[in-house]
């Protein structure tokens, strides 16, 4: 009779009951050592006085006065109110609104495909040098097979002219619909009025006119003459945490206030329409987006609120030439401008990323989790420097992930290099397919789709990464106060119930 193969599923519910125990046990320390340390004194106690003759003596050795237990409770009291009075105020998010772009302005790959060959040197035009080559629509129609991005994304109606009608009116056109959609839906799902608004932050990096984008927002909605404005241009993709940790910072000094943050980024004066192909990635991914998020720290507010705000961590590698850039602005040989993103764009977010995670770790990591990555960490080190630094199980530390949907690629790298699951991706898969690469404003747009799914509840955590130029990466961390209902207005309404879809790697066109 042949051997039977032995059995692993008990050993496997063991591995699985012994790793639940570890991260109990270490989570828990400082509870079991205690309570050790309490039970072998009062055993001790027991052993030597078995009558309780000791307890009896010292109780009644115990003189009360008034004055001095008035007194302790009084310097208890003020220590308190010293402590509370000294610490940062929370910084709560009470709701956030996206961009919703209107059905004329969606490119399908075909109509993508149709501008970019009216728009190629091809046909017969007065000055050929204006338009692509040929080998330039086939690169970007592979970018496109390749990029995850759906049938729905949106470019502003500048873009749908042929030759593009890129002038500086349509961007400012653009600008106004995109940033005033938005904050509309802001202040119609709060009821918050324009001139209760106390702080104010605009960033857009590709797109900034004079006057500010800020100072547009004050001017339509008439808001006060003391608001405290900022507009941050030039700081790519993760300029919209960039924005929120500016605001918590200002909310630290300005007490009972309400700050708007409004990210966005225009497209319109941005189409690269030159054949160097590491320029032309940004026509394939980029499409319309913004969104308005307003945040508080006002304490009446924490009723309503959605979110408070754990911690922000920034990581800028600028210091190296080589991250400085690999995304940057500049002319191509034919004195073209557009955005060129270097080969070693994944390497640098790669490095971005283990550094901003080494910082936030220890913030957000249960004690477990930190003691395995100091032990792979020495390890590394001291017995074999080919040895691979274990990996924390950010699972464990959030429940929702928001990852800058900056392209297929990224996603997928990213989900390998912090080991995360498909699910765990999903809201940033399937703004990608949806929305496409909407800069800064896409987190905001993953967070909206976890809301619409139903699947926020009171507690759980959201880790929010996004990466930009220079190069940047930055994270944020939230808690959910209260169980978020969904949502019968916003930008994933009406297509919600198709969602989560199937992409797969390769659309051929």
């Amino acid at each position: 009779m042949a051997p039977r193969l032995p059995v692993f599923s008990s050993a496997v519910k063991l591995l699985k009951y012994v790793k639940h125990g570890y991260q109990y046990l270490t989570t828990h320390i400082i509870i079991f050592v205690l309570l050790s340390i309490m039970v072998t004194v009062m055993v001790e106690v027991t052993r030597n006085n078995p009558d309780g003759d000791e307890f009896l003596v010292f109780w009644h050795s115990l003189h009360f006065n008034l004055i001095p237990v008035l007194s302790s409770f009084f310097l208890v009291i003020t220590a308190a109110t010293v402590y509370c009075k000294s610490r940062p105020p929370s910084v709560f998010l009470v709701d956030f609104a996206c961009f919703k772009p209107p059905e004329t302005c969606r490119i399908p790959f075909a109509a993508f495909m149709e501008h970019a060959l009216n728009h190629s040197d091809e046909t017969e035009r007065v000055n050929p040098s204006q338009f692509f080559q040929k080998s330039s629509v086939n690169f970007m129609m592979k970018i496109l097979e390749r990029s995850g991005l759906g049938e729905e994304t949106c470019l502003p109606p500048a873009l749908h002219y042929v030759p593009p009608d890129n002038n500086m009116e349509a961007a400012m056109a653009e600008a106004e619909f995109s940033i005033f959609s938005s904050m509309d839906a802001l202040f119609r799902k709060t009821g918050v009025k324009p001139k209760d608004i106390d702080i104010l932050v605009v960033n857009c990096s590709l797109f900034s006119p004079t006057p500010s984008l800020a100072s547009m927002v004050i001017s339509k909605y008439k808001m006060r003459s003391n608001i405290k404005s900022f507009n941050l241009s030039g700081m790519g993709c993760s300029a919209g945490l960039i924005s929120i940790n500016l605001v918590r910072h200002l909310l630290q000094v300005h007490p009972n206030s309400y700050a708007v943050v409004v990210s966005t980024e225009v497209i319109t004066p941005n189409w690269y329409d030159g054949n160097t192909r590491s320029m032309l990635l940004p026509n394939c991914l980029f499409r319309m987006g913004a969104a308005a998020v307003l945040l508080t720290n006002r304490r009446c507010e924490l009723t309503r609120a959605k979110y408070r705000l754990l911690h922000v961590v920034r990581t800028h590698m600028g210091a190296e030439d080589t991250a400085y850039g690999c995304v940057f602005q500049q002319e191509d040989g034919e004195g073209k401008v557009g955005i060129k993103l270097s080969k070693y764009l994944m390497t640098t977010a790669g490095d971005a990323l283990r550094s901003n995670i080494t910082t936030i770790g220890p913030l957000v990591l249960p004690v477990s989790q930190q003691l395995l990555f100091l032990i792979g960490l020495l390890s590394s080190k001291v017995l074999n420097r080919r040895w691979k630094p274990y990996v924390p199980d950010f699972k464990q530390a959030f429940e929702h992930f928001c990852i800058h949907a900056g392209g297929k690629a990224v996603i997928d790298e990213l989900e390998r290099s912090l080991q995360l699951r498909p699910e765990d991706m999903e809201a940033s898969r399937m703004t990608l397919h949806r929305f496409g690469n909407t800069s800064s404003s896409s987190l905001w747009y993953e967070l909206a789709y976890i809301e619409a799914k139903g699947r926020m509840k009171k507690g759980d955590r959201v880790w929010q990464i996004a990466f930009g130029s220079g190069f940047k990466c930055n994270s944020a961390a939230w808690i959910c106060i209260r169980t978020v209902e969904t949502p019968l207005e916003g930008p994933w309404s009406d297509c919600i119930h198709r969602y989560p879809v199937d992409i797969p790697d390769v659309i051929k066109l």
